[in-house]
């Protein structure tokens, strides 16, 4: 390999380093809400509310998790759905506490990067279907941890900023 060149092992280094930072800049972000400030404000009048946002995080992260997980117990397994309004509306995420669900979220962002960051070089190389985008790896699994985060930082940035 030639120096500038970034291997797949790298890839995926940096996106479990990805995982641990979007906890963190998560973290900065909702430092000054309040309970009530994460009740409140929505992403627009039918949008979600700050807690749904993080409840929603929380959630997708253990799905991942899992789905990474039936990656490796099971040969090209086709992987579940999820219908993520329907979870807010039956988990009832408005009515959740902001500090509980940030909690839960870090705790599980803990587990998804331990996950991640002990795979062998065969299991990184596992695939499966996800329900959206046919094929899929484990490389692919990382990265949709990494750019759901983002998706969803911006979306509680844009929210606070009014």
């Amino acid at each position: 390999m030639s120096t500038g060149t970034t291997s797949l092992r790298q890839v995926r280094e940096r996106q479990i380093s990805a995982m641990r930072l979007t906890g963190e800049v998560l973290s900065h972000i909702l430092r000054g809400v309040s309970e009530e400030q994460a009740h409140e404000l929505r992403d627009g009048p039918a949008g979600w509310s700050i807690v749904e946002i993080v409840c929603h995080l929380r959630d997708f992260d253990q799905i991942f998790r899992s789905r990474a997980k039936m990656i490796l117990s099971e040969d090209h397994p086709r992987l579940p759905a999820y219908d993520h309004e329907a979870m807010a509306v039956e988990r009832a995420y408005q009515q959740e506490r902001l500090s509980s669900a940030c909690q839960q979220l870090e705790a599980s962002r803990r587990e998804t990067i331990v996950f991640f960051a002990s795979l062998t070089a065969d299991q990184w190389e596992r695939e499966g279907v996800h329900p959206e985008r046919d094929s899929f790896t484990m490389t692919d699994a990382a990265m949709q941890v990494g750019l759901h985060d983002l998706d969803h930082l911006e979306q509680i940035t844009r929210v606070l900023a009014g």
